[in-house]
């Protein structure tokens, strides 16, 4: 099949291209930066804002399918900034997907769509979308999956998939700033300390969305129109796994705490100045971020495993082996 992967250059995209490449599937990418690696083993790249409708036309045609995985991340931004990406962006590539007749969509959505401030401990799908939340990136990745999921249809079979903290081995985000915290001595643990979370290795997640394809092209497609959580199956304690990993490079545990109530007290104060004075990069702390460090976010994914076939593929051992590996030969010079 011809695949189009938009953010085919981040940390999910790459793996999914692999995969894909694996599997004898003939790549194209829509990226911002140039990936000259992807190009040497005969990915076909383009470059480009998906918010660009131009853009997005060009890279849809002639493609048998599209994952889309390109999206603005984070705690911290302007609103116009994440709309833009996440929901002009997502907007662009169904109108593009329409207009070059491709068959299939796969999204790559986040199970922080259904945030609303509590735990989430083994919550399914049928939990509604969030549609209060004091950070720009899931209100607007909630918008972007409702308009997805309404474009299914006869001409157009999509699905969106949830994948939670997306970790492993060149992960460029998620585990090494949590590691750059710890050695700078900024972690706190927030709340009790006991929150489970669920991740899911990049191996599982780019094997969902291959398996999420497979499902759309059934005859019955159950899959089409729907949306799916997806992680390893097996939530960790969050601070256990964190201290666990900063003993293997030898940064000291994590043990100083505050309460939750303190720590969105700190997020709130700390985003009124970064935007009243305003202040460069990220707050020290946000309230949604305090909220994501003290409460559980674990969830069922029955679903996935009936309608996608979806089964983690990821040895977690032998990769949180290569994760230090990696960590411990990128450990800053003192």
């Amino acid at each position: 099949m011809k695949i189009l992967v938009t953010g085919g250059g981040g940390f999910l995209g790459q793996a999914l291209v692999r995969q894909l490449l694996a599997r004898g599937d003939t790549v194209r990418i829509l990226t911002r930066s140039a990936q000259p690696a992807l190009a040497a083993t005969g990915v076909q790249c383009l470059r480009g804002d998906i918010a660009d409708a131009t853009v997005t036309r060009t890279a849809c045609e002639g493609q048998d399918a599209v994952f889309h995985t390109a999206a603005k991340a984070g705690v911290w931004g302007r609103e116009e900034a994440f709309y833009s990406t996440n929901v002009t962006g997502t907007q662009n590539i169904l109108d593009a997907c329409a207009a070059a007749r491709v068959p299939f969509l796969i999204h790559t959505s986040t199970p922080s769509v259904v945030y609303n401030g509590r735990p989430l401990a083994g919550v399914d799908e049928t939990r509604p979308l969030t549609r209060a939340c004091p950070c720009p990136y899931p209100l607007t990745k909630a918008e972007a999956e409702r308009r997805v999921l309404a474009a299914n249809g006869s001409t157009l079979r999509t699905v969106a998939l949830r994948p939670h903290l997306i970790w492993g081995a060149g992960d460029p985000h998620l585990v090494p700033r949590v590691v750059q915290q710890a050695r700078a001595g900024r972690l706190r643990i927030i709340g009790d300390g006991l929150n489970r979370v669920d991740l899911t290795h990049v191996a599982n997640a780019a094997h969902a969305h291959l398996l999420a394809l497979d499902a759309l092209q059934r005859p019955n497609a159950a899959a089409a129109g729907r949306a799916y959580f997806i992680s390893d199956g097996a939530p960790v304690t969050l601070w256990a796994w964190i201290n666990a990993l900063l003993e293997r490079l030898g940064i000291p545990p994590v043990t100083r705490r505050t309460t939750l109530g303190v720590a969105r007290g700190i997020g709130a104060v700390a985003e009124l100045l970064w935007r009243v004075l305003p202040l460069h990069g990220e707050p020290p702390l946000t309230r949604f971020v305090a909220v994501e460090l003290a409460e559980d976010h674990w969830f069922d994914i029955n679903a996935a495993r009936q309608d996608l076939g979806y089964a983690p593929v990821a040895d977690n051992a032998a990769a949180l082996d290569a994760l230090v590996a990696e960590l411990r030969i990128s450990r800053p010079k003192t």
